[in-house]
């Protein structure tokens, strides 16, 4: 198994002329080894995209993607290490998704399919990360 990055679903959607091929390569790559996961918080970032749930939801089923909880673990580790951002000088916007997506990999021990590991690899250094 392996949960996917956001990012790496924007690259699809928009058809991002950088990105898109590289991620749809990596997407069936590791569809070939197990099943691709997204969580509560990278659904909830897809759905910018789209105009009702209902999209969402075909996209997510189309695209074969099983969408699974996060553990009460990985929440707390989000939590801890948005904590440990911010005692080094961490801006506020935008970042605590990656924590919340970074630290469901850790706790679950599932790779994360990204295009921005920077994050993940200062907070999360055991986290299996596929990226460029």
């Amino acid at each position: 198994m392996t949960l996917v990055d956001t990012n790496i679903l924007f690259d699809l959607i928009t058809d991002d002329p950088e990105w898109s091929h590289w991620s749809a390569q990596q997407l069936e790559r590791r569809a070939s080894v197990g099943a691709l996961i997204i969580n509560d918080i990278i659904y909830s970032e897809l759905s910018v995209r789209f105009a009702n749930v209902e999209d969402v939801d075909g996209f997510v089923s189309g695209s074969d993607l099983l969408h699974r909880a996060m553990p009460r673990g990985a929440l707390f580790l989000a939590a801890k290490a948005h904590s440990l951002y911010r005692a080094a000088g961490g801006t506020r916007t935008g970042v605590l998704p990656d924590f919340f997506i970074g630290a469901h990999a850790a706790v679950a021990r599932l790779p994360l399919l990204t295009r921005d590991p920077r994050r993940y690899r200062t907070y999360f250094p055991n986290l299996a990360l596929i990226a460029p």
